[in-house]
């Protein structure tokens, strides 16, 4: 039985690999949304969230490139390069991905709304799904990766969408940085990394205290997620730029990271022995304050202090306290077997598609589990409470290897998104975790 679960989190992990490869440069395939009167034709460096060609009927239309989900899954090219498990194109891939990025910096919606004729061609049904004219007008400048999503075309998304959106920038900075840490570039290539960084990270310290939406673009307000990944990339750009000698603005940088990080402290809540992911604008208490978005900000912020991370106490009982919750909460939890973890999803009360077990969720349950291995006396506990969250992935994945975005909380059918990268990438960094502590 073992040796049939290492077999196939081999086999998932080469499969998770390919499928995500198709959503990166998409340059073969086509969009065409006849509603909103035009055809999306990607190009090299666009990291779609799935190259599905959905159109809400009834998966939704995930052909964007989103700033939060291309990074997670650039991360994770990254970690197979390293590995060995992908040759001399990951490479190309980063190099287009950071000049897409900053092809980006020339969008304005000012000459969006200018061009008239564009309004034209949207289907009179459709007119009400189109983003207001001042609203596009502002979009120019540092508020571009704000954007939560672009065409991967260039081009920017003229519909309605919860927008701003801050976690975007500090998650880009963080995985480029990553890539320039461990791996040279030529002359070229490191003057253009060198900028993409330096603006993110300038965004990042500039708007780190606005409001802004949350992971799953709903609620406006501070969000814990967002705070963690930015005083992470502030940190981490800091030490970047001592690096490179700049020590005057790497000091600006890590002083700011750790007043976001002090602010992160306000999220506990004693009582109810978790970290709150967010704080709304409207001073309203959420009831989506136990959500799986905190444990997705300590994998993602991979922060070497000892509070909001792994190593932190706090951090882990909110761990628990979400496995207790989706335990309770969905039926494909129950009788489930005693070497199986629960099935994780978003929050209580989601209503999204099934409202169910997101395979990112029980993924980064068991991410965490492992990178906490790393650092604990109570490794092989760790290990084996990782190990549950995998075999719950397993037994909802098909024998193809496919990975939507959720498996449904009642039938565990994968519903919501297909093919989503999002889904391959929290798979292959599952198992870059696991690899360290396992072997």
């Amino acid at each position: 039985m073992k040796r049939a679960f290492e077999q196939w989190l081999e086999q998932q992990y080469r499969r998770s690999a390919a499928a995500m490869l198709a959503a990166v440069s998409p340059v073969g395939l086509v969009k065409a949304r006849p509603g909103f009167g035009h055809t999306i034709h990607p190009v090299k460096g666009a990291i779609i969230a799935s190259p599905v060609l959905a159109d809400w009927n009834p998966e939704p239309d995930y052909f964007f490139h989103w700033f939060r989900d291309s990074a997670v899954v650039m991360d994770a090219i990254r970690l197979l390069f390293e590995a060995g498990d992908l040759g001399s194109e990951a490479l190309a891939h980063f190099g287009d991905f950071v000049r897409f990025s900053l092809d980006l910096q020339a969008l304005d919606g000012r000459k969006v709304i200018a061009t008239t004729a564009w309004r034209e061609n949207v289907i009179a049904d459709f007119i009400k799904f189109l983003r207001k004219d001042d609203e596009l007008g502002a979009v120019h400048g540092d508020s571009i990766v704000a954007e939560t999503r672009v065409n991967p075309d260039g081009t920017l998304d003229i519909s309605s969408w919860t927008r701003p959106q801050h976690d975007g920038a500090p998650l880009r900075a963080l995985s480029v940085l990553r890539w320039s840490r461990v791996h040279g570039f030529d002359a070229e290539l490191r003057s253009l990394v060198s900028r993409l960084v330096r603006s993110d990270l300038a965004f990042t310290f500039a708007h780190w205290r606005e409001p802004s939406y949350d992971i799953w673009e709903e609620e406006s307000g501070q969000h814990y997620y967002t705070l963690c990944v930015s005083a992470a990339a502030l940190r981490e750009g800091a030490d970047w730029l001592a690096d490179g000698g700049d020590l005057e603005l790497a000091g600006t940088y890590r002083a700011e990271a750790e007043a976001i990080h002090r602010s992160l402290d306000g999220f506990w809540l004693p009582d109810e022995r978790h970290y709150r992911s967010r704080i709304l604008a409207s001073g309203i208490r959420s009831v989506k304050e136990l959500d799986i978005a905190v444990i997705l900000a300590a994998i993602h912020a991979l922060g070497g202090a000892s509070t909001h991370t792994v190593r932190d106490p706090q951090m882990q009982a909110t761990l628990q306290r979400l496995e207790e919750l989706f335990d309770s909460l969905y039926p494909i939890n129950r009788n489930r077997p005693a070497h199986a973890g629960p099935a994780m999803g978003r929050y209580k009360g989601d209503v999204y598609f099934s409202g169910g077990a997101y395979y990112f969720s029980t993924l980064g349950a068991a991410e965490f589990c492992f990178l906490a291995a790393a650092h604990s006396p109570q490794g092989t506990d760790w290990v084996r409470r990782g190990d549950a969250f995998l075999e719950t992935v397993r037994q909802y994945t098909p024998e193809n290897g496919e990975l939507s975005e959720q498996f449904d909380q009642r039938t565990g059918a994968q519903t919501s998104a297909r093919h989503l990268a999002w889904s391959y990438a929290a798979f292959i960094s599952c198992l870059a975790a696991r690899r360290a502590v396992v072997g």
